[in-house]
Order: structure tokens, then C-alpha cells, then sequence
């Protein structure tokens, strides 16, 4: 078993050992490897750009001049195959700070050895040509480590003998002299130059002067006859215009009439059709509404009329039953009342006079009660009379004229009774 490793564009994976003791090795940059648990070693190197500053202090040039020399390098491991075996073969196992202090000596060395064939003017002057020298000179050296250059500069150039500065002055002395006998020289040649261009000026301006004279006088004789000419052709030009603006209105005018016939007739379809169009709507909005109210009224009234003929008959069906079974429940009870009254007339018939006599006593404290029924509305009853043998009189005659009441309501005669016959003779 074993792991995947990954890597960035920005560092290389190196991958050693195998099966059976292989020495084979793998590089990768920017992609993946695989590498088997305890056999296999993975280490990493990086290939980003280093920065190094490269100083040579006092160093004499050819000419026995020391000075003080501060180089930029921008170095980093090259990715080809070969070169990066060698970098890893080097370099692997080491931080980049170490990588820089191997390439800031080869880079401190090949400096040293430059500056001292070369003088102060060349390192001073031409500072890129140096900075490509020493390139060139270092590049197979740190190339043979794995490590290319990229770039490398001069940052600054300086002495403490102050010869830089004497050269200066020495040149801005020779500069200054220059300066001062060429401005003399300039301005001696530019009095000369204005002299002359003065005379120059003069000339041509009284050359200009007679030309603009002659270029005058023939500019008014042109323009006179050009004015006469404008004149006779704007006179022309006017006429032909009224007399095309004549035409024109004429035509204008033509198209007008046609586009107002064009236009009457449009607003005579346009009414036709607004016509046309009213009378649909008509239809649509008030005849065919009020044709449909109509015919729905007509069939609500139709129905209605339907409607009440079914329920008059009904009505009449429904008293005609009422009546039937009415005439039917009066002639049933009829014909049990008369029955009744057989079976009762038989049965009276049948029963004696002490039979008689009891129903007829049976049925006295109801005749009684209906008789007094309306007494029982009176609170009380004053009998006006100071006499009380009257009284009794009226009391009398009424016991006596009882059993005539009952005869003439129900034929029986309670004066065949022992006791009201007693009652009634004692009355007498």
C-alpha cells in the first residue's frame, strides 16, 4: 500500500527508492506521484524564484580604484529533467536560505574577478553591459548546480576616495565650458542670423506689400465683374425660383386635392364602416338583449301561467279529496251516530222505569251544573227582600216547576218519584 502525493507548479516532488531495492527516481512538478509505504521516499524542492543581493566591498578595478559594488539576482532551479536531477542531486534536503548562500558565492566571485579587469568609467558608464558580463560568466557555473539566472543588475556603484565624484566634476567642468562657448557661439550666429533675417523680412515684406497691391487691384476688377455676373444670376436665379415655385405650389396643391378626395373617400368607407359597425353593436347591445328578455319573459309568463293552471288544479284535486274524505268521515260518523242512537232507542226500549229514572238522575248534576254555569261568573248574590216567607215561596215554586223542566227536556216524569212527588205536594 501507499500514498498519493501531490505537487504545485511551484515545487518539485522527488520520489526514490522501490521494489527490490530500485534506484530509480521520479520528478514531478505540478502533478502527482505515487510513492509505496516504507520502501519509497518523497522529499520536496522548491522552484520559486530567489532574490539575491550580492555586495563586494572595496574591491579595486583595473586601475587600482576600490569601490563598493551592490548586485540584484533573481536565480531560480531550472525544471528540466537532466538540470533538475542535478538541483535535487545538490540541493535536496536544504532550505532555499541555504540554496542562496551557495549562489551568492559563485555570484560574489565572478564579481570580485570582473571588477578587477574593467575601469571605474566602464563599471561606472555602462552598467548593463557589467550586469551582462557577469551573467554570462556565472550562468555556466551555477547552470552546472541546476540553477538558471534570471536576471541580475547593478543597484549601486560607489568609492570612498571620492575619485567617482572627481570624475564628475572634471566632466561637469569640460560640460560647462562647452555650454558657455556654445551659448557665445549661438548668440553670435543669432545676431548675425537676425541681421540677416531682418533684411530677409524687409524684402519680402515689400515684395509681399506690392503683390498684395497688384492681388488687390485685381481682386476688386474680379470681384466687380464677378458681382455683375452674381448679380445677372441671382436676377435669373430669383426669376427660374418663383416661377419653379409656382410650379411647385401648383403641384403641391394638385396633391392636396387628390389627398382630400383620397381623404373623403377613406372618411366615407370609414363612416360606412362606423355605420355598419353601430348597427352590429345595436343588434349585439339592445335588439338581441331585448329579443332574449322577451322571449325569457314569454317563457317566464308561459311557465307562471303553467304554473298556476297545475296549481289551481291541484288545489281543486286537493278540495275535491278534501271534500270526499270529508263527506265520507260525516257520512261514517252519520251512520254510527244513527246506529248509536238505534242501539240507544233499543236499549231505552228495553230498559224499565226505575232504569229510565236513573239515567234521567244520573244526568242532573250536569244539567245542574250547566244551568249554574253562569253563576259561577257572579261573585255574589243579594236578595232584596225583607220578607223571608218569600224566600222560601220562590225557592218552592221553583222545586215544584223542576220535574215539569226535565219532562219537557227529556220525556221522563220525576213526579212518578216517591220523594220529589212528596217535595212537590207539600209545596202545593
Amino acid at each position: 500500500m501507499g500514498n498519493c502525493h501531490t505537487v504545485g507548479p511551484n515545487e518539485a516532488l522527488v520520489v526514490s527508492g522501490g521494489c527490490c531495492g530500485s534506484d530509480h527516481k521520479q520528478y514531478v512538478f505540478g502533478g502527482w506521484a505515487w510513492a509505496w509505504w516504507c520502501i519509497s521516499d518523497t522529499q520536496r524542492l522548491s522552484l520559486e524564484v530567489m532574490t539575491i543581493l550580492c555586495r563586494c566591498e572595496n574591491i579595486e578595478t583595473s586601475e587600482g580604484v576600490p569601490l563598493f559594488v551592490t548586485g540584484v539576482a533573481q536565480v531560480k532551479i531550472m525544471t528540466e529533467k537532466e538540470l533538475l536531477a542535478v538541483a535535487c542531486e545538490q540541493f535536496l534536503g536544504k532550505n532555499v536560505q541555504d540554496i542562496k548562500n551557495v549562489v551568492l558565492q559563485t555570484l560574489e566571485g565572478h564579481l570580485r574577478s570582473i571588477l578587477g579587469t574593467l575601469t571605474v568609467e566602464q563599471i561606472y558608464q555602462d552598467r548593463d553591459q557589467f550586469a551582462k558580463l557577469v551573467r554570462e560568466v556565472a550562468a555556466p557555473d551555477v547552470g552546472r548546480m541546476g540553477i538558471e539566472i534570471l536576471s541580475f543588475t547593478i543597484k549601486d556603484v560607489y568609492d570612498k576616495v571620492d575619485y567617482l565624484s572627481s570624475l564628475g566634476k572634471t566632466q561637469t567642468a569640460v560640460v560647462q565650458r562647452d555650454a558657455d562657448i556654445g551659448v557665445a557661439e549661438a548668440e553670435r550666429d543669432a545676431g548675425i542670423r537676425e541681421a540677416e533675417c531682418k533684411k530677409e523680412m524687409l524684402d519680402v515684406k515689400f515684395m509681399a506689400d506690392t503683390k498684395i497691391a497688384d492681388s488687390k487691384r485685381a481682386f476688386e476688377m474680379q470681384k466687380s465683374a464677378f458681382s455683375e455676373e452674381v448679380n445677372i444670376k441671382t436676377a435669373e436665379a430669383q426669376l427660374a425660383y418663383e416661377l419653379q415655385g409656382a410650379r411647385e405650389q401648383q403641384k403641391i396643391r394638385q396633391e392636396e386635392i387628390e389627398i382630400e378626395v383620397v381623404q373623403r373617400k377613406k372618411q366615407i368607407a370609414v363612416e360606412a364602416q362606423e355605420i355598419l359597425r353601430t348597427d352590429k353593436e345595436l343588434i349585439a347591445t339592445v335588439r338581441r338583449p331585448a329579443e332574449a328578455e322577451a322571449h325569457r319573459i314569454q317563457q317566464i309568463a308561459e311557465g307562471e301561467k303553467v304554473k298556476q293552471v297545475l296549481l289551481a288544479q291541484a288545489e281543486a284535486e286537493k278540495i275535491r279529496k278534501i271534500g270526499e274524505a270529508e263527506a265520507a268521515v260525516i257520512e261514517a260518523m252519520g251512520k254510527a251516530e244513527a246506529e248509536r242512537m238505534k242501539l240507544k232507542a233499543e236499549a231505552y226500549q228495553k230498559y224499565g222505569d226505575a232504569a229510565k229514572m236513573a239515567l234521567v238522575l244520573e244526568a242532573l248534576p250536569q244539567i245542574a251544573a250547566k244551568i249554574a254555569a253562569p253563576l259561577t261568573k257572579v261573585d255574589e248574590i243579594v236578595v232584596l227582600s225583607g220578607d223571608n216567607s218569600k224566600v222560601t215561596s220562590e225557592v218552592n215554586r221553583l222545586l215544584a216547576e223542576l220535574p215539569a223542566s226535565v219532562h219537557a227536556l227529556t220525556g221522563v216524569d220525576l213526579s212518578k218519584i216517591p220523594l220529589i212527588k212528596n217535595v212537590t205536594t207539600a209545596q202545593v
